[in-house]
């Protein structure tokens, strides 16, 4: 079993970084796919990143392609998205989670375990 706590969320402007962190606990940290989802007031929790289970490779959607970058410590359980030129669309609650498949990393359903979520607020 895997818990996670994420942090790091909070108010931005519009161009500014934010840069969240999650931890897990457990000692199995490193035989997961990571991933970073969000999900904003009314729509359905969508994809942002995932990194594999060495971190050698990184996905990323399209929509943030070239402003997020996804990084994990599996000597520290950690993974990290640090997020550049912040646009108010980006503006939702940010969930990290543990399981995942290589082979469909952007699917929700394919993760075994989430956080609570942090949200993150990008004004205009």
């Amino acid at each position: 079993q895997v818990q996670l706590v994420e942090s790091g969320g909070g108010l931005v402007q519009a161009g500014g970084s934010l840069r969240l962190s999650c931890a897990a606990s457990g000692r199995t940290f490193s035989r997961y796919i990571m991933g970073w989802f969000r999900q904003a007031l009314g729509k359905e929790r969508e994809f942002v990143a995932a990194i594999s289970r060495s971190g050698g490779t990184t996905y990323y959607a399209d929509s943030v392609k070239g402003r997020v970058t996804i990084s994990r410590d599996n000597a520290k359980n950690t993974v990290n998205l640090q997020m550049n030129s912040l646009k108010p669309e980006d503006t939702a609650v940010y969930y990290c989670a543990a399981g995942g498949s290589i082979y469909s990393y952007t699917d929700k359903d394919k993760y075994d375990y989430w956080g609570q979520g942090t949200q993150v607020t990008v004004s205009s």
